[in-house]
């Protein structure tokens, strides 16, 4: 539910904002006010587990993700919505920590794999599904049941909780650290404020210079920080453990890519090709399809032969995928777009759960917490970062792109076109079709520009894919303790 929001929204920006009548940069606050306060969230994650104990954290959260969904269904303007956003990422940013950290403290290390694949499917086929979902929902419904479907799952996660989930102890006298806390609550919160506002303000803006230099240095000091308290928030010698942070990068590469095809691709069926939020949906389906096949199968691969084979082939397949994307064109047919999508899910499917496995395993059971709230915060931080700055560069090239061809609708001149002539004296709209071909023309250019950024990365991070482990993980015959 948590990650499925982060897509699902997206698609109910625009009737939103004819229903509470607002501006563009006002509304897109929906989506930017729970990212800001899901990353601040995650880094209390752990302290909570620890704190009142896995499984009551995780009921708790889930229902409370559940009522503040209810209220986002009925906010009736935009500052009510934001604040029940804000109130929804709380729980929002809980509910993966825990479910991860639970999931290694009750499945056996040679049994991680398969755990792995099935809890892949809400990580990242979510995402891939939010778009259909939501524009069914927004386009035949009613884009409030975006949020009142979260309410009965919240409930139904919460009853089978309480059946299935083993209790597990609390550590009442744990102290919070604070001043870790707010020193990587604001670097966290300035962070993702300034790539999120970056293209609107200017990445050279004093704004955004300024929020990139305070979250520079309350990172570093945080890092500080937590190395000298006796009870740090988080446990930042996980990153003296080069499997975990190799996984750390592969992770962040592939969440790069999986999110630039999830922000480009609808963007251009929508404005490129004209199709409705549903039909755009529709054509990302079938890579969700694929992913939802092979995350299992990925984690059973991975419990018989270890991470560094499925990570190898499967960075290598998304890379393909990525590079094959580059060849999108605003007259391609949709079949076309879907095999390339459906090549590069089947590989990201192979390779996503391993790595993170791969990594999360390496570390001593006494810090997964802290290394499950730093893999969820690169995967934030990653897909944030690597947009921000695809869609930079996105922009600047259409922007060159535009310059160079639009001077070739000039009416007059003498190598003028015929055709160009014989529109422009229809009057002042007579190059308008024209000039909507060509801003289409331009925005797949550099988006295949984007894609092949993206295809080249992914296939050079194949190298430390070979640094993975090779083999079964150790096996182990702990079981968790039922208290109470």
């Amino acid at each position: 539910m948590s990650t499925l929001d982060t897509s699902i929204v997206n698609v109910a920006i625009p009737t939103m904002q004819k229903q509470f009548g607002v501006s563009t940069d006002s509304i897109e606050w929906v989506s930017t006010a729970y990212t800001l306060c899901l990353g601040v969230v995650v880094p209390t994650s752990a302290w909570l587990g620890e704190r009142i104990g896995l499984r009551r954290l995780y009921l708790i959260s889930l229902l409370s993700f559940a009522g503040f969904s209810a209220l986002c269904g009925m906010a009736g303007d935009l500052n009510s919505m934001i604040l029940y956003r804000i109130l929804q990422a709380v729980p929002g940013g809980v509910i993966p920590v825990t479910c991860l950290t639970i999931l290694y403290r009750i499945v056996p290390r040679e049994k991680i794999g398969t755990a792995m694949g099935l809890y892949g499917l809400g990580i990242i086929v979510a995402p891939g599904i939010g778009p259909t979902l939501g524009g069914y929902l927004v386009e035949y419904v009613d884009w409030r049941l975006i949020f009142y479907i979260n309410v009965p799952v919240g409930i139904l996660g919460a009853i089978l909780a309480i059946v299935v989930l083993p209790r597990f102890p609390g550590s009442a006298g744990r102290h919070f650290d604070m001043v870790g806390f707010l020193f990587v609550a604001t670097g966290l919160f300035a962070l993702l404020l300034a790539l999120s506002e970056g293209q609107d303000w200017g990445w050279t803006g004093y704004r955004v210079l300024i929020l990139l230099a305070l979250a520079a240095n309350c990172l570093v000091l945080f890092v500080l920080v937590e190395l000298q308290s006796k009870q740090p928030l988080l446990n930042v010698r996980v990153f003296r453990h080069w499997p975990f942070v190799n996984s750390v990068i592969l992770i962040s590469i592939l969440s790069v890519g999986l999110f630039a095809v999830l922000f480009f691709v609808p963007n251009f069926l929508q404005v490129g090709q004209n199709l409705t939020p549903m039909n755009a949906g529709l054509t990302l389906l079938p890579q969700a399809l694929v992913m939802v096949v092979m995350m299992p199968l990925a984690g059973r691969i991975y419990d018989r032969i270890g991470p560094r084979w499925p990570a190898v082939i499967g960075l290598t397949i998304t890379g393909i995928g990525l590079l094959l994307m580059t060849g999108i064109n605003f007259d391609m047919p949709r079949s076309e777009l879907i095999v390339w999508m459906m090549i590069r899910s089947f590989g990201l499917g192979l390779a996503m759960m391993p790595i993170m496995t791969g990594g999360i395993s390496s570390l001593p059971v006494a810090v997964t917490s802290a290394g499950s709230a730093f893999n969820t915060l690169a995967q934030r931080v990653s897909s944030a970062l690597g947009l921000a700055l695809l869609t930079a560069f996105a922009d600047s090239q259409e922007a060159q792109f535009m310059a160079d061809r639009s001077a070739l609708l000039q009416p007059n001149g003498a190598n003028v076109n015929p055709q160009i002539a014989q529109m422009t004296q229809q009057g002042p709209t007579g190059l308008i079709p024209l000039w909507q071909q060509l801003g289409t023309e331009v925005d797949a250019q550099a988006y295949s520009n984007v894609f092949l950024i993206s295809g080249v990365l992914t296939l050079a991070a194949v190298a430390l894919a070979f640094f993975l482990r090779n083999g079964r993980a150790a096996s182990t015959s702990s079981e968790p303790v039922e208290i109470g």
